[in-house]
């Protein structure tokens, strides 16, 4: 039997969504430790698991694998559709743990295309392979235009920079009682719409808080100029947005980001993907108190919802015999 262990990320976002730039989309993102997936297989002679979620995944990776089948259990779960990547670090695991179940080496990097991961941010393959801080390369626009090609015909966007954050940092998830965040098809639809009409000035301001403040800010450990970075590209990247979310973010997260930016303790706030999932960053001496902030913004703003202080990851994700 087969362990694989990881956590959730945070997808900051894009640096381009604009047709008339070189590169497409880009994504900026980080791996965290919490909330995390622990998922575990052995070999069987059909699909047995007990995850409705993750059983499609694990169908298609027997398929993908040529094996007879698993046995899979998923004893830790990410919240679903929530902007904390777990489609694809769902995949990915159960790629490893099977293919580790019988004893076979897989690069989860090569093998995400034909899982239909990576087709527009290369973020969650790269903090399942390693953790961190990642910025990456994005796809050739010529290729991409509206949509990605077909399923499983294109590489996984390589990662650009990559830098260990500082153990004392904290995030601080705010997870409102909210619908899911766009996903599969609906969400292939609402990206195309993005694209189609993307303003390419703005691809040119992100990439001057990328190299000017960003990514000196990751490889520096400047917990202030990160979140400031952070926060500034997600509202930059909220204006591409604004009419397919209802807003620079999506109901209720605006006023929730509002609260907790306002926090002194708070170095930046944003909307992980397409939500509903909000992060706080702060220091571990703060995180009790931003979380108890956390906590009344949701109240307010949700109705309520889920608090988690998540570390920063700084690896990939863990496989060991179970």
């Amino acid at each position: 039997m087969t362990r694989v262990t990881v956590g959730g990320r945070i997808h900051v976002g894009f640096q381009n969504l604009s047709l008339a730039h070189e590169r497409l989309y880009g994504g900026v993102g980080l791996a965290l430790a919490e909330p995390r997936l622990d998922l575990r297989a052995e070999p069987a002679d059909a699909v047995d698991c007990d995850d409705d979620a993750a059983r499609p995944y694990v169908e298609r990776v027997v398929d993908h694998l040529d094996v007879p089948g698993a046995t899979v259990r998923v004893d830790e779960r990410l919240p679903r559709h929530a902007g904390l990547g777990s489609g694809t670090q769902l995949a990915l695991a159960a790629l490893v743990a099977v293919a580790g179940a019988y004893d076979r080496d897989v690069d989860p990097r090569a093998r995400a295309p034909a899982l239909g991961r990576g087709g527009r941010s290369g973020i969650g393959v790269a903090t399942f392979e390693s953790g961190g801080f990642v910025v990456d390369g994005g796809h050739p626009t010529e290729r991409f235009t509206t949509a990605p090609p077909a399923e499983g015909e294109w590489a996984v966007p390589p990662v650009v920079a990559r830098h260990d954050l500082p153990d004392a940092w904290r995030f601080v998830l705010a997870i409102p009682e909210a619908g899911p965040g766009r996903s599969g098809d609906e969400e292939d639809e609402s990206m195309r719409s993005v694209v189609e009409r993307a303003d390419p000035g703005i691809a040119e301001d992100i990439a001057v808080v990328v190299t000017q403040q960003l990514l000196p800010a990751a490889a520096t450990g400047d917990r202030a100029a990160f979140g400031d970075a952070v926060a500034r590209l997600g509202r930059l990247n909220g204006a591409w947005y604004a009419d397919e979310q209802g807003g620079v973010y999506r109901p209720p997260a605006g006023a929730i980001i509002d609260a907790l930016s306002a926090h002194p303790a708070v170095a930046g706030a944003g909307q992980s993907s397409w939500g509903p999932t909000v992060y706080a960053l702060t220091d571990a001496d703060y995180a009790t108190e931003v979380a108890d902030a956390a906590r009344t913004a949701l109240s307010d703003a949700a109705g309520g919802g889920r608090v988690v202080v998540a570390r920063p990851r700084d690896e990939g994700a863990t496989v060991a015999d179970a």
